[in-house]
């Protein structure tokens, strides 16, 4: 029985790491669609470090809150 509640346990961090990964992508997507211009092309080819810290702190702060909702 307790090899059953390991396994359990496993599936559930798999799930919801999976329901996390999903919910950030999304995030990004509309954060991404809402903001204006292209925010790979500022980065990668004029060396926007400002847009760089900025989508990363972004990042940062999905990452908070999808972390905070599936804990529930």
């Amino acid at each position: 029985m307790e090899n059953f509640l390991d396994l359990k346990n496993v599936l559930e961090a798999f799930i919801f790491s999976i329901m996390g990964l999903v919910l950030f992508g999304i995030g990004f997507f509309v954060f991404d669609k809402a903001a204006p211009g292209n925010f790979w092309h500022e980065i990668i080819e004029e060396h926007n470090t400002a847009l760089g810290i900025m989508l990363g702190s972004f990042a940062i702060g999905i990452a908070i809150i999808v972390s905070a909702a599936i804990r529930g």
